[in-house]
């Protein structure tokens, strides 16, 4: 994990372990995680709230310095961690997947959450997105959809 993601307040970890070796893993994981913001509302929604990144760039499949609307890509390490980091005016956050290997085809992934939300209006958009649960609901697709596409 970067200085960067280390420095925010843990928030929470979902993890689920899939039937399938580390380099497949990552290749679904990739895939999943350009898929959480595809479509030109991704970026319309990045921009209103004010996302640091709004559209995509850089080098694909997504490696360091990759972005996508919310999210640009601290650290790659393949088949080892992926940290997504963003900003907007309610928040700075950063979604680090970890991959574990428990056997030759079997990975345990990690999606691993910190955040701060300053201010007022960061409290207000903290008890929308976490207090309701939607954050874990989309991390929790986003796993599902990494495991569908490493067990295929």
């Amino acid at each position: 994990m970067s200085g960067n993601a280390a420095l925010l307040p843990f928030v929470d970890e979902h993890p689920t372990t899939i039937a399938a070796p580390p380099a497949r893993v990552w290749e679904a994981l990739l895939r999943a995680v350009e898929g959480m913001t595809a479509g030109a509302a991704s970026g319309r929604f990045a921009g209103l709230v004010g996302c640091a990144d709004t559209a995509a760039s850089g080098p694909r499949p997504l490696t360091t310095g990759s972005a996508f609307p919310g999210f640009h890509v601290g650290v790659a390490e393949q088949d080892s961690e992926l940290e997504l980091l963003g900003s907007h005016r309610f928040s700075r956050y950063a979604l680090i997947f970890h991959l574990d290997r428990l056997g030759p085809d079997r990975t345990r992934v990690r999606a691993e959450t910190r955040a701060e939300f300053p201010g007022l209006k960061g409290r207000v958009y903290r008890a929308l997105v976490i207090g309701t649960r939607m954050h874990v609901l989309v991390t929790n697709r986003v796993l599902a959809g990494v495991k569908r596409g490493a067990e295929r």
